[in-house]
């Protein structure tokens, strides 16, 4: 590959309105065209399953990490290896495996679920690569948790450096990890603008560009996310009257964008949990010392919230109403991909802590083929009208 080499580059020189057009077309392609040229270039690719991956490692080793977020297929191919219980993004991330629609040199999972857990075994036993676990620490709070975890990245450095011929070297993890810093300060900018003026950018135009951050090569998204950020500054919109929300549930399978915008019609969504793996640690990485030891005491450290990670230091149902209150939220959609175990529990503890605080709530569930929300934007539309004329 050569240096500088761009994959999507159709944005460039757009107004902003095309630009999210642009990015939602990219992130909605089941045949992931930018990873397709990045491997007819000779780049090596590391796909890793929701809901967090330290993409640091695998872009240290020249690779491509690249989000298995699954797609809008009939997952024909999938389905005879699964039952009809599984949640969609399990089949459609398979399906586009299968097909041949994304080609991987190694491909990672993690115990998040039942599901998950045994999603590597269902793709070693059917694709010519290898495919693993990679466990992150389930007891989060133990002190040998760092520890635990720094070995866990030593064993994925080297598969990758196995799968890739390339080292992982200090020095080259420490600038990936300063690059992956850069989009975290992108990131947070983000995010601020849609808390304090989210008149400027709708729920569904942030999830396009943030989506890309899964296809693109890092040095790439953080160009299209600091431009399109400059942008958004830039828009000329005045804010309505709408109500403020905070959506919740779309840690591991993405709602579709169709939903999402049928939101954004009757609220100003200020914050979410959706692509949170992209977002996962919250600050900056040390730089200094041993980077893969930087790497896990961040996981563990300063890192976001999810069903997924077990915490005592952070309680879903309270850290969810932090969000609320950071974000000065009037309600809450809490919403649930469709046969998601830990999705629908956190369900009932974010309701009974939202009870609790007199904070009204919108429960609904999704599936990443849905493709009709006639009666979601009928029920939403009711349920801000009852909260706004109460």
């Amino acid at each position: 590959m050569a240096a500088g080499t761009r994959y999507f580059t159709e944005w460039q020189g757009k107004p902003l309105e095309q630009v999210f057009l642009l990015c939602r077309e990219l992130a909605e392609d089941p045949e992931y065209p930018t990873v397709k040229r990045w491997r007819a270039d000779g780049g090596k690719v590391i796909g890793h399953f929701q809901v967090y991956f330290p993409e640091e490692i695998a872009h240290a080793a020249g690779a491509l990490p690249v989000k298995m977020r699954g797609a809008q297929t009939d997952c024909m191919e999938a389905e005879s290896h699964f039952g009809s219980y599984l949640c969609s993004v399990i089949k459609s991330s398979f399906d586009i495996a299968l097909t041949g629609n994304i080609e991987l040199d190694l491909f990672v999972t993690h115990p998040i679920c039942d599901a998950a857990r045994n999603l590597a075994g269902v793709f070693g036993r059917n694709l010519d690569y290898k495919c693993e676990i990679l466990y992150l620490p389930q007891a989060a709070n133990s002190k040998h948790s760092i520890e635990y975890l720094r070995n866990e990245y030593g064993r994925l450095a080297r598969d990758i450096e196995a799968a890739t011929g390339s080292k992982v070297t200090e020095e080259n993890l420490r600038a990936s990890i300063a690059l992956y810093n850069r989009t975290r300060v992108l990131f947070a900018e983000l995010y601020q603008i849609r808390r304090e003026t989210p008149w400027l950018i709708a729920n569904d135009e942030a999830v396009a560009v943030v989506a890309l951050a899964g296809v693109l090569p890092r040095e790439e998204f953080n160009d299209l996310l600091a431009g399109v950020i400059g942008m958004v500054k830039k828009r000329k919109a005045k804010p309505k009257d709408k109500m403020r929300v905070v959506f919740e549930g779309g840690f591991c399978e993405v709602p579709p964008f169709d939903l999402l915008q049928t939101v954004s019609r009757s609220c100003y969504v200020v914050d979410d949990d959706i692509y949170i793996g992209l977002r996962f640690i919250l600050g900056p990485v040390a730089t200094e010392g041993d980077p893969l030891g930087n790497l896990a005491t961040a996981y563990i450290e300063q890192s976001s919230y999810s069903p997924v990670q077990h915490d005592r230091r952070k309680p879903k149902e309270k850290m969810l109403l932090e969000r609320v209150k950071n974000a000065n939220a009037e309600a809450v959609i809490l919403a649930a991909a469709k046969m998601c175990e830990p999705g629908l529990e956190e369900q009932v503890a974010y309701s009974k802590a939202l009870d609790d605080e007199n904070i009204p709530y919108f429960v609904s569930e999704f599936e990443e083929n849905q493709n009709t929300f006639d009666h979601l934007a009928i029920q939403l539309e009711t349920f801000v009208e009852n909260i706004m004329f109460d």
